[in-house]
């Protein structure tokens, strides 16, 4: 009988540091007097030698594919994701040089997409949507629901017909979703009067991704059959509209929103497409590893030359060129090591249940992280009433950290609540809590 030869590791290594190449072959083989055919892995130059001494080619069977996910990339996402939350919490600058979050999201996304892309193009745009807006609707109904409860509403603005129009943006994210940026009560002053403006900040995030999703067909064509330009176009794109038309003035803001944050990060969702196409693995070694520092280098001397003005950040995300720049360096780097980890290296072994969690909820906690730390804010300011807290840890209830030490439980109770949504878009059992049991061992028998 045959059967199909595996692999001896993730990457076609033997285990002991060489390179095995090997192949399954049906060849005659005679047990008690019957014919039989084996599967045999043996190196690829034996192979040859066997086709030429015996007259016959070999017949190659395809290797059986393990099923999984790539464990490495759900690592980056999980990173990405914390570091978003420390992001909106502390604010720190830094933090998006250290790990450029929405460039690596982005970038793993279009990998992703590339992938399914070998599917007919409209099922796989389809199954992408029903994933990104369940979750999306179920937030935009609570957010405009509160809003409408706190003041908000068809009369809030004076203009209740394009108010009531404006809501398809909430079904479909072509544009920013609307939302009241003033003339809220705060529910009686209860937290901010501009909550509605920290909450809908991610949503930003859901507009690109979905343009990116519509449009990624055509850039998967343009990819395979113009590859540099492809991958150039948008750095191109963000350094002409930002470099040459910084003002706006002539463009419509919702046009000129949409169009900016395609080309912010256009190149590192095209990288990552690239990157499943395995065009990366044709440069030599030593390009990406020489180029993408220099281009992070460039992208960093574009945000010291900003001119210092107290109006305006020093925050690498408030210039999109500098923000292009280093992204696209940063995840060249990134996928260059891709060393596509099927199974966990020991050290990171503990991690899993988390970053699995972190993986199976990834819309769920982009989407209402910044709300938790909204809530907080309330929750702190009732203990400053408590007489304990405010003689002895009025330096706890003004540290940014208690903040964030607050801000997770409520981010936890948001995601058991709102995260079953994504199993449902994703057609999965639905789950309260994702988080993956641990393999219990075989218990060992004591000897008398």
């Amino acid at each position: 009988m045959t059967s199909p030869a595996e692999p001896g590791g993730p990457d076609g290594h033997d285990g002991r540091g060489g390179h095995q190449d090997t192949v399954a072959l049906r060849v005659p083989a005679n047990f008690g007097g019957h014919q039989d055919t084996l599967a045999l892995r043996i190196p690829e130059q034996l192979r040859r030698e066997y086709a030429e001494d015996s007259g016959h080619p070999a017949e190659p069977v395809e290797p059986v594919r393990k099923g999984g996910r790539d464990r490495y990339l759900d690592l980056l996402r999980a990173l990405a994701l914390v570091r978003v939350v420390l992001y909106h919490n502390f604010g720190w600058f830094w933090l998006p040089l250290l790990f450029p979050s929405m460039g690596v999201m982005f970038a793993l996304a279009g990998s992703l997409m590339a992938r399914s892309l070998s599917r007919p193009a409209l099922g796989v745009v389809r199954g992408r949507l029903r994933r990104l807006l369940p979750p999306m609707w179920l937030f935009g109904a609570l957010v405009v629901g509160l809003q409408v409860a706190d003041g908000g509403g068809p009369h809030s603005d004076g203009h209740p017909t394009w108010w009531w129009a404006k809501l398809a943006f909430w079904v479909l994210p072509l544009s920013t979703p609307p939302y009241a940026d003033a003339g809220l009560g705060g529910f009686g002053h209860l937290v901010e009067s501009g909550w509605a403006t920290q909450l809908v900040v991610p949503l930003w995030y859901l507009r690109a991704y979905l343009w990116y999703v519509l449009l990624s067909p055509l850039l998967l064509k343009a990819l395979r059959r113009f590859p540099v330009p492809t991958l150039l176009f948008p750095l191109a794109m963000v350094i002409v509209m930002n470099g040459c038309f910084p003002d706006q003035e002539f463009v419509y803001q919702r046009v000129w929103e949409t169009a900016n944050d395609f080309a912010t990060f256009g190149s590192c969702w095209v990288l990552g497409m690239a990157h499943q196409e395995g065009l990366l693995k044709r440069i030599p070694q030593y390009v990406l590893p020489s180029i993408a520092p220099l281009v992070m280098v460039a992208g960093f001397w574009y945000l010291q030359t900003r001119p210092v003005d107290p109006a305006q950040s020093t925050d690498i995300e408030a210039w999109p060129i500098a923000q292009a720049v280093w992204s696209f360096g940063f995840v060249a780097l990134l996928l260059h090591v891709s060393p596509s980890w099927e199974q966990w290296p020991a050290p990171l072994e503990r991690w899993n249940g988390l970053v699995s969690l972190l993986n199976s909820r990834a819309v769920s906690v982009y989407l209402w992280h910044v709300t938790a730390l909204v809530l907080a804010v309330p929750v702190i300011d009732h203990l400053w009433d408590v007489d304990f807290f405010y003689s002895h840890l009025r330096w706890l209830l003004t540290s940014q950290w208690f903040t964030l030490l607050v801000g997770i439980p409520l981010l936890a109770l948001l995601v058991l609540v709102f995260g079953w949504v994504e199993d449902v878009a994703a057609k999965r059992p639905p789950r309260l809590f994702p988080y993956p049991r641990r393999k219990r061992g075989k218990r060992r028998v004591g000897t008398a």
